[in-house]
């Protein structure tokens, strides 16, 4: 079971958390501050892998972005690193090779696909057409939404004239 996915910058910014267990908001800025100072000062040629309080982290170095889960010690770790690889597939084609500022300023997306991906701590969907179906069929559902808000704002407009 993946019990957290982090997202953090080179600087040590954390770009997106999601998380399968249960953590007070306490733990979970003590986690973060822990796993981001042993993954950021790791060097580049060491293991993928790190032994943290029972648990096992796998993280993967995408550009200036470090993609890390935590899994139980008895999982498989190169299955993790997979899903890792998977889900920067998929936010590569969504956004058509992905950079830091489009899971900044399109946060709520990042997150979409995560959670067709994982549903609590497990693998959900390993095709990307699958999840790109889904990701399509949700943006136009959005986009007929805005024009439907659009649609009575102009209507409201008019009727208060």
């Amino acid at each position: 079971m993946i019990h957290f996915v982090l997202l953090v910058s080179r600087q040590g910014k954390v770009r997106l958390t999601k998380w399968y267990s249960p953590y007070s908001q306490k733990e979970r800025a003590k986690v973060i501050r822990q796993l981001s100072g042993i993954i950021l000062t790791r060097g580049p040629r060491l293991c993928n892998f790190v032994e943290w309080r029972g648990f096992k982290v796998v993280y993967k170095r995408y550009a200036g972005l470090y993609f890390c889960m935590c899994i139980d010690s008895e999982d498989n770790e190169l299955e993790i690193l997979m899903i890792v690889h998977h889900y920067v597939e998929i936010l590569d084609r969504y956004f058509g090779n992905v950079c830091e500022l489009d899971l900044i300023y399109n946060f709520h997306k990042a997150y979409y696909i995560l959670d067709e991906i994982l549903i609590a701590g497990e693998l959900q969907e390993s095709s990307k057409r699958v999840v790109g179906r889904l990701i399509d069929a949700q943006d136009s559902l959005v986009e007929v939404a805005k024009e439907q808000a659009s649609l009575v704002r102009t209507i409201i407009a008019q009727a208060t004239k």
